[in-house]
């Protein structure tokens, strides 16, 4: 498995766009997914697959992005010829859309090695209900896929999202407990940045790491909000320094043991930390 994949953003691109790839270095996301599955029609599965091997041969996407295809489920016809695609290639990991059971990552793993980089996707109702298990090897890190799971269990999809609470929660749990990073739901509303903002905060306080970016203009955003700011970053640091010397209160709050804890996830997710 591929150490230490935690993005702030994952970025989706259609493989049928070669110019869309050759912008991921300008972009600088901390994952670029380019699509093979829900943004490429049936009829041009084949001819996406060859863009995206011709775009990523010897592709240099920058120190600070790890490349990724996501590849069409293991139930369809096109699975097979996908990641042997996604094999050919150099340092680029899978996306495995719709998780559902062990032996969908055993295929990967068989094919691609154990030190490239796969991240699953949640989005089916049996992945959710089982995904405590199906997060326990072989994946790197998971995201939650909002839309296809409402779509699955036949809810309606609204801008609240109260809909999806208990599974955006369950999959993070699950993730957490098997040392997952995870990538939360996306957010289609390209030009709301406010609502983006908003349902990434609150994708970070439930425990997730990043965020699916539908747009390069919401990776920015992605990055503001799983970015510590200056002040969070003082504080963690405040409580580490009142632990250690055996002062009991910080800001006028009292320091135990979860608030050390805590501090220290904040310094994890700032560069240079320890």
């Amino acid at each position: 498995m591929s150490e230490g994949l935690v993005p702030r953003s994952l970025l989706f691109m259609p493989g049928s766009k070669a110019s869309m790839i050759a912008k991921i270095p300008a972009i600088a996301p901390d994952a670029a997914v380019v699509d093979l599955e829900d943004a490429v029609p049936a009829a041009q599965k084949a001819e996406a697959r060859a863009t995206t091997v011709t775009a990523l041969a010897d592709f240099d996407a920058g120190p600070a992005t790890t490349v990724l295809v996501r590849v069409n489920p293991i139930t369809s016809p096109w699975f097979a010829d996908d990641l042997a695609a996604v094999a050919s290639l150099s340092g680029v990991g899978v996306v495995l859309p719709k998780y559902e059971r062990r032996e969908e990552i055993d295929a990967v793993r068989a094919r691609v090695g154990a030190d490239v980089p796969v991240i699953a996707g949640m989005e089916t109702v049996r992945g959710v209900a089982f995904c405590r298990e199906l997060l326990r090897a072989g994946v790197d890190s998971v995201y939650f896929g909002a839309e296809d799971y409402i779509a699955d269990i036949g809810g309606v999809r609204t801008a609240r999202g109260d809909e999806v609470l208990y599974a955006r929660s369950e999959v993070q749990l699950a993730a957490h407990l098997c040392a997952v990073s995870t990538v939360d739901q996306a957010v289609v509303s390209i030009r709301d940045d406010d609502r983006f903002r908003a349902d990434a905060q609150q994708g970070r306080a439930i425990g997730y790491t990043g965020k699916i970016c539908v747009h390069p203009r919401q990776v920015e955003l992605a990055h503001e909000v799983f970015t510590p700011a200056p002040e969070e970053i003082a504080h963690a640091r405040a409580v580490l320094a009142a632990a250690d010397s055996g002062v009991a209160v910080v800001d006028g709050e009292m320091v135990d043991d979860v608030h050390v804890r805590m501090a220290r996830t904040v310094l994890a997710r700032v560069p240079g930390e320890s």
